[in-house]
């Protein structure tokens, strides 16, 4: 099937279980069709929050830049980052290094950050033998589906993450800041609304209060917007949490979440918020060559244990700055 005008693109196939999936033929010039079809594929993102593209043939980085960037626009340098990555330079970036065997549950990007991408994009080159989706999940879905009791504390306490940065574990401060300059380091902490304190051994440990619901930035409704969840130390697996309380003591674990008041989490809480997440997840595995585009602020993403090789690269795009609950178009914050 193929299309000849954007209007066409509107006939994604729906599903409940999975993302909205749209078949294109492959075209000689995936950029070039990208860059054609970005207002259509746009409006199917803010219509239902992510939208899976298969058929698109992608197979290389550069070429998949060229359709990142004619479907984002200019693509943002990754900082705060809590795990590695390869860069491919000019924003594009291979999957977050994480277990294969583990999971990587649902969050937003960079949601403890000030500045956080509005749009995420992902493409597969390869895809793994078994397991390893990027599934979806509807953050306006899920922050209905909590208690009122949860939600209305999150909202008026917000969240706090805390980080303890080492040589052995997590992202290197010059992986997080672009430098190992405490000058550097400490000025960006500064400007970006983070506490820190140097260790006596030379480490660096963190904490930032970040809001926990968003009002989205186009339709205005709410959305639960965090990674509560997903960097909380019971999400992790029970050996590797044991192994990191025995190694750097609860106070130093590479990161933690709490409540914004800083009291401490309940393995129940977590559970629930992981639990209700998997009740409005949709998945669809990769295959190679496909292209897969989410609202950042709406929709939460995750990674899926798997087997074989996994090569996924993924970009960032249209920044916002957080401010008051309200995620703002770059340089226009109050």
């Amino acid at each position: 099937m193929s299309f000849s005008s954007p209007a066409s693109l509107l006939e994604v196939e729906l599903r409940p279980d999975r993302p909205p999936v749209l078949h294109v033929e492959p075209p000689v010039d995936a950029a070039g069709w990208a860059a054609e079809y970005r207002p259509a594929l746009r409006a199917q993102v803010t219509e239902h929050g992510a939208v899976l593209v298969r058929g698109l043939g992608l197979r290389e980085p550069e070429q998949v830049r060229a359709v990142f960037a004619g479907l984002g626009g200019e693509l943002m340098a990754e900082r705060e980052v809590f795990a590695p990555r390869t860069s491919y330079g000019a924003g594009l970036y291979s999957s977050t290094a994480w277990p294969d065997n583990q999971p990587m549950c649902m969050h937003h990007e960079l949601s403890y950050a000030l500045r956080v991408p509005g749009l995420m994009l992902f493409a597969c080159l390869t895809a793994p033998t078994g397991g390893g989706a990027t599934a979806v999940a509807d953050g306006e879905e899920v922050l209905r589906a909590l208690p009122a009791e949860l939600t209305e504390r999150f909202e008026r306490e917000g969240w706090l993450l805390t980080r303890s940065y080492n040589d052995e574990i997590g992202a290197s401060l010059a992986e997080s800041f672009g430098s190992e300059d405490r000058e550097t380091v400490e000025n960006y902490c500064r400007a970006h609304a983070i506490d820190f304190a140097w260790q006596p051994d030379g480490s660096l440990r963190t904490r930032q209060r970040r809001a926990a619901v968003l009002r989205h930035p186009v339709t205005g409704r709410r959305c639960w917007f965090n990674q509560i969840a997903f960097l909380n130390q019971w999400t992790l697996a029970p050996e590797v949490r044991e192994y990191l309380v025995d190694e750097y003591g609860e106070d130093g674990l590479p990161f933690n979440t709490r409540y914004g008041d800083g009291t401490p989490i309940g393995e129940d809480v977590v559970q629930l918020l992981n639990a209700t997440y998997e009740e409005h997840t949709r998945r669809e595995p990769w295959q190679p060559g496909d292209l897969l585009l989410v609202d950042n602020i709406r929709t939460a993403h995750s990674r899926e244990p798997f087997t074989g090789e996994r090569e996924v690269l993924v970009a960032m795009a249209e920044p916002r700055l957080l401010a008051e609950g309200r995620p703002t178009p770059e340089g226009t914050r109050r």
